[in-house]
């Protein structure tokens, strides 16, 4: 259980940090599976502060966000989209999770055939490597995919509901300066990565939420997928 309760954070060489949640409110005591289920952000920085940053960034590395290096250039707002990343990474990250713990690297291209049919290229699949004990991804999954979990923040019929496939697990982000805004979700044969922001790099408008920005494109990418396996 958490206290979700306004904080502040000090880390040496850097400003006091005391971050908000998106809805501007505080819950009090609240268990990690609707801390989680819900993004509320304080209890995100919570457990950073509690883990550190030096454990955390090589973890990240270890899960394929290999943009994530030093932890002298981060502050607890990393938990909460505080450093750069590519979504072809997050895509490797959120498939662990898919995996049951094992990372399997993406690959763009299976096979490439000329016109008379013969097998130019072919890629091999290899075995990724195990870097989460299942117990952990089975949590994470369960969590994600609990509707219920995520109800006080989304409400009970967002997009992050994929109409007849209960087992897809989801998360969304969104930056502070709302900059980014992500929906990343999977079941054991599908993860689908979906951004949505401005090329420029410049705020997006105060209507841009994790419900009303990606999730809605996700959603119909993920059930077209699912359903043409």
């Amino acid at each position: 259980v958490f206290n979700d309760i306004p904080s502040c954070f000090n880390v040496v060489g850097q400003p006091t940090y005391c971050p908000v949640n998106y809805d501007g409110s505080f819950h009090g005591p609240v268990q990690l599976r609707f801390a989680l289920g819900n993004s509320y952000n304080i209890p995100a920085v919570k457990m950073l502060a509690i883990n550190s940053l030096d454990a955390l960034v090589p973890f990240a590395q270890k899960m394929g966000l290999t943009t994530i290096t030093d932890p002298k250039r981060y502050g607890l707002s990393l938990t909460l989209g505080g450093g750069e990343v590519r979504m072809v990474d997050m895509a490797t990250a959120f498939g662990v999770f898919a995996n049951g713990g094992v990372k399997q690297e993406l690959v763009s291209i299976l096979e490439v055939k000329n016109s008379n049919g013969k097998t130019l290229q072919k890629t091999e699949i290899k075995e990724g490597d195990r870097v989460l004990e299942m117990e952990i991804p089975f949590l994470i999954s369960h969590i994600l995919l609990d509707n219920n979990a995520r109800t006080a923040a989304f409400g009970p019929s967002s997009f992050l509901n994929v109409s007849g496939h209960s087992e897809v697990s989801v998360k969304t982000g969104t930056t502070n300066d709302r900059r980014d805004n992500w929906t990343i979700g999977y079941n054991t044969d599908v993860v689908v990565a979906t951004w949505v922001g401005n090329n420029d790099n410049t705020p997006m408008s105060g209507a841009v939420s994790g419900v009303s920005g990606a999730s809605p494109i996700w959603n119909r990418i993920i059930k077209f997928a699912i359903e043409k396996i």
